[in-house]
C-alpha cells in the first residue's frame, strides 16, 4: 500500500479529477437505477402509442427486468475477462445506444429487443460503480464513497415516477429513454479520460457456459413467473405452471453445478462468509419490502386518490430529501460506529413509518400523506451503506467484484419478488375485505337501506346508480383497508429481519472494502 492510503500503489483521486470522477460513477449509477422505474408511469401512454394492450406494454418493463437480473451476477468474471474501466465505459456506452433504440422503437418488438440489450449491459454498472467509487477515496473515506453510491442508488428509483410521469406528459414516452444519451456519453468520457490509467489486470478466463446458461433459464423463467402471476390469474394459468417448474429444476441444477465447477460464472462459496450471507439476506429482505412498497404506493394514489401520474410521482419524491441531506453526515459517523447498530436503527424507522401509514383513511390529506414518506428517507440514509459495508468487509480484493455482483443480484432479485407478492397480497387482502363488507349489504339490514335511500335522496339517483355508487365506495374502502394490512406487514417483517444483522460480525467502518476495491 502506498503512503497516500490506496492499496497496491493506486492513489486515490483528488482535485478536480475526483470531483469529476466521482460525479460521472454517480451519474452512470443514477442513470441506471432510474431506467428501472422510469418506464412504470409510461405504460398506458406508450401501450396506446404503439398500438398494444397494456399487459402486453408492462413487457417493457418485465423483460428489462429478467435480462438486468442475469446480467449483475456476471459481473465478476466479465471484469476479470475484460478490465473493470473498459467494462464500465463499454457498458455505458451499450446503454446509450440501446436507450436511443428504445427511443426510436417503431414496434413492441423493436422495443422489447432493446429493453433487453438495455437490461442486459446496465448488469454491471451498478456493482462496479460501488468498486471504482471505493477505489477513488482515501482509505478513511471509503464510508463517504459508500455513502455517495447508496445516495444515488436511492433517489434513483424515487426520482423515476415523477421524471416519467412529468416528461410522458409534456413530451413523449420516447423522451424517458432519449434523455440517457447525453447524460450516459459525458459520463462514458469522463470515466474513461480520469480511469483509463487504473485499469484492472484481465486475463482470458474460460467461461463456464452450463453455468451462465442455466443461470438465463430459471432467472429468467422466475422472473416473468413474477411479473405476469397478477394477470395469468397464478398456478390457475399453465404457462405460469411450465415457469415455475422449470424455474425450480434448473435452479437446482444451478446450484450443483455451480459448487462443484472449477470455474464458476457465480462463486456460490461467498455464502459461507458470515457477513457476507447475513448481510445479504438482511439488504435483500430489506430491499423487497422497501422497493414494493415504492411500487404500490404511487398506484394507490394514482388509482385511489385521484392524483396525476407527476403528482403521484412528486408525492413519494420527497423520500429523497433526507437521504441526500444525511448522505454526507454518514460519511462521518460510520468510521466511529458499529454497523450493525446503524443498520438497526434503519430497520426499526422503516417499522415505525410502515406503521404510520397503516393508519391511512381513504380522506387522507396531503400532509398526512407525504409525512411519513419524508420521514422514510432518515432510515433510508442509514440502510443501505451500513449494510453493504457489512456485505464487503472482509473480503480479499479479488472476490469484491464477484461479491458486489452477487449481493446486488440477490437485493435486486428480491425486490422483484417481494413486488410481485406484496402487489397480489394487496390484491387478496381487497378481496378479502370486500366480501366482509358486502356481508352487511342486505334487504334485511336497516342500516344498508337507509344508507341507499340517503344516497338517492342525496345524488337524486333511482335505486340502481345508488347500488353503483354504494359500490364504488365500498370497492375504495376495502382498498384502502387491503393496502392498511400490507402496510402493517411490512412493519413487522423489518422488525422480524433486525436478528439477520446481528449474525454478522462487528464491523466499525467499511476500511476492508475500500482495501479490496483497490486490487481486484
Amino acid at each position: 500500500m502506498d503512503s497516500s492510503g490506496s492499496p497496491h500503489g493506486v492513489a486515490p483521486l483528488s482535485g478536480p479529477r475526483f470531483m469529476i470522477g466521482t460525479f460521472a460513477v454517480a451519474l452512470a449509477t443514477f442513470m441506471n437505477v432510474l431506467d428501472s422505474s422510469i418506464a412504470n408511469v409510461a405504460i398506458p401512454t406508450l401501450s396506446g402509442n404503439l398500438g398494444v394492450s397494456v399487459d402486453e406494454g408492462t413487457w417493457v418493463i418485465t423483460l428489462f427486468a429478467a435480462a438486468n437480473a442475469v446480467a449483475i451476477p456476471l459481473t465478476g468474471w466479465l471484469t476479470q475477462r475484460v478490465g473493470q474501466v473498459r467494462l464500465f465505459v463499454w457498458a455505458i456506452l451499450l446503454f446509450v445506444l440501446s436507450s436511443a433504440a428504445c427511443g426510436l422503437a417503431p414496434n413492441l418488438a423493436v422495443l422489447l429487443v432493446a429493453r433487453v440489450v438495455q437490461g442486459a449491459v446496465a448488469g454491471p454498472l451498478v456493482p462496479l460503480s460501488q468498486a471504482l467509487l471505493l477505489a477513488s477515496f482515501r482509505k478513511e473515506k471509503s464510508a463517504s464513497a459508500l455513502s455517495l453510491w447508496a445516495m444515488t442508488a436511492t433517489v434513483g428509483p424515487i426520482a423515476g415516477p415523477a421524471l416519467g410521469g412529468w416528461i410522458t406528459d409534456s413530451y413523449s414516452w420516447s423522451w424517458i429513454f432519449y434523455i440517457n444519451v447525453p447524460v450516459g456519453l459525458f459520463a462514458a468520457g469522463a470515466i474513461w479520460a480520469i480511469y483509463r490509467d487504473r485499469e484492472t489486470p484481465s486475463r482470458k478466463l474460460p467461461i463456464d457456459k452450463f453455468g451462465v446458461i442455466s443461470l438465463i433459464i430459471w432467472v429468467g423463467s422466475l422472473q416473468v413467473m413474477l411479473d405476469k402471476g397478477k394477470d395469468l390469474d397464478w398456478f390457475n394459468s399453465p404457462l405460469i405452471w411450465t415457469l415455475g417448474i422449470v424455474a425450480v429444476v434448473v435452479f437446482a441444477f444451478f446450484v450443483i453445478w455451480e459448487l462443484t465447477d472449477e470455474r464458476p460464472v457465480i462463486d456460490l462459496r461467498l455464502f459461507k462468509g458470515r457477513n457476507f450471507l447475513g448481510g445479504t439476506i438482511a439488504i435483500s429482505v430489506a430491499y423487497a419490502v422497501f422497493f414494493a412498497n415504492l411500487v404500490i404506493l404511487p398506484q394507490w394514489i394514482q388509482g385511489f386518490l385521484g392524483y396525476r401520474a407527476v403528482d403521484a410521482g412528486l408525492a413519494t419524491a420527497p423520500l429523497g430529501v433526507f437521504a441526500v441531506i444525511l448522505a454526507p453526515v454518514m460519511g462521518k459517523i460510520m468510521p466511529r460506529s458499529d454497523m450493525r447498530v446503524l443498520a438497526t436503527l434503519a430497520f426499526l424507522g422503516f417499522a415505525g413509518v410502515f406503521y404510520m401509514r397503516s393508519l391511512y383513511t381513504t380522506e387522507v390529506d396531503r400532509y398526512t400523506l407525504v409525512l411519513p414518506t419524508l420521514l422514510q428517507g432518515i432510515p433510508t440514509a442509514l440502510f443501505f451503506t451500513p449494510l453493504t459495508a457489512i456485505i464487503l468487509s472482509g473480503l480479499p480484493s479479488e472476490k469484491i467484484p464477484a461479491a458486489a455482483g452477487l449481493s446486488n443480484f440477490v437485493r435486486i432479485f428480491a425486490g422483484a419478488v417481494g413486488t410481485s407478492l406484496v402487489s397480489t397480497g394487496w390484491n387478496n387482502r381487497t378481496i378479502l375485505h370486500h366480501a366482509r363488507l358486502m356481508e352487511q349489504a342486505s334487504v334485511d339490514n336497516p342500516t344498508f337501506t337507509g344508507a341507499i335511500e340517503s344516497i338517492e335522496r342525496t345524488l337524486n339517483v333511482g335505486t340502481p346508480q345508488a347500488l353503483a355508487f354504494f359500490e364504488s365506495s365500498l370497492n375504495v374502502q376495502a382498498t384502502m383497508l387491503g393496502l392498511n394490512d400490507i402496510f402493517w406487514l411490512s412493519a413487522v417483517i423489518f422488525i422480524a429481519i433486525v436478528p439477520l444483522i446481528w449474525v454478522t460480525r462487528p464491523t466499525q467502518d467499511a476500511s476492508n472494502s475500500a482495501v479490496a476495491a483497490g486490487g481486484h
